[in-house]
């Protein structure tokens, strides 16, 4: 079984890793056995734990199969390939120059690495410190800062925009926390835009051809995706909630939505990334971008 979600590209690759061999799951666990992938609860301390080893574990890979699609300072919302430099969710680029953004789950940095080539001044977060470490490779001026999206080590009001492409959200056991968070640092007026897994695809079968058309789970079960070692410990969490559920979190955590998109699959994009696809990318959306505003 495939997480119904599995992020923004949680996809293994057998090429090599760009910086040194990674841990794999089986030698951080302790055991020769695969996880096993369950439904069950996970609270906040468990999902967060267990999802920064896995992006610890898996950074190398994750990188080396997906860094010529994200590229090294683009800014891509989805696998569907819509870019902010045609999106504009933020604004117009000539109006990020001299502005304070905080990039949530930046991985890599490659958002953060094309806003400060607008003139932003980004700042790069994430959970895993061996994602921000392929940030270091890669370089840049800004900084980076290894976090938990729910308790973010900002003062009040410190930043204009916030963004976060697949990051933390989908992640997280405790989404409104977060999004407080993000309220907090941001100041009067300010945007924050993220994307994350579209909540449909929760209800289909995680696979690119057609044995992904068949709705195959209930849209409304909100039991989390898991993946534990024999011990039951879990290496990987993944939380879904329904359109609705993301609104009303947005509505607890004092934000307003302002624009809902959901991208089409364009023709260009020939790619399969995990259980994207274009066949799926046709008929079905596969990602969900919220545009919200800090009044």
């Amino acid at each position: 079984m495939t997480p119904p979600g599995t992020g923004f590209g949680r996809k293994s690759t057998t090429r090599e890793p760009i910086i040194q061999e990674p841990v794999s799951i089986e030698a951080a666990s302790g055991s020769e056995a695969e996880p096993e992938a369950t439904r069950r609860a996970a609270d906040v301390a468990e999902s967060s734990r267990a999802n920064r080893g896995w992006w610890d574990r898996n950074a190398d890979e994750y990188q080396v199969e997906h860094g010529t699609f994200l590229g090294d300072d683009r800014f891509v919302w989805g696998p569907e390939g819509l870019d902010e430099v045609e999106a504009e969710l933020l604004g117009p680029p000539e109006e990020l120059k001299g502005r304070d953004v905080l990039e949530i789950g930046a991985g890599a940095a490659q958002c953060a690495r094309w806003l400060a080539a607008q003139g932003a001044r980004p700042v790069a977060l994430d959970l895993s410190h061996r994602q921000l470490q392929h940030a270091l490779r890669i370089g840049g001026s800004f900084p980076l800062v290894c976090a938990d999206a729910g308790a973010l080590p900002f003062a009040d009001a410190t930043f204009d925009l916030a963004c976060s492409a697949y990051g933390a959200l989908p992640f997280v056991a405790d989404p409104v926390q977060v999004l407080r968070e993000v309220r907090r640092v941001l100041r009067p007026g300010g945007r924050f835009v993220f994307s994350v897994t579209h909540p449909i695809r929760w209800a289909f079968p995680d696979e690119p051809g057609p044995e992904g058309l068949t709705v195959s789970a209930s849209y409304f079960d909100r039991t989390p995706y898991v993946e534990q070692d024999e011990e039951g410990r879990a290496v990987y969490v993944e939380h879904h909630r329904t359109i609705g559920d993301r609104v009303r979190d947005l509505v607890a955590a004092d934000l307003r939505l302002v624009d809902l998109v959901e991208p089409e699959w364009p023709a260009w994009n020939t790619a399969e990334w995990g259980g994207w696809s274009p066949l799926r990318g046709n008929l079905i959306p596969g990602t969900a971008i919220f545009v919200c505003v800090r009044d």
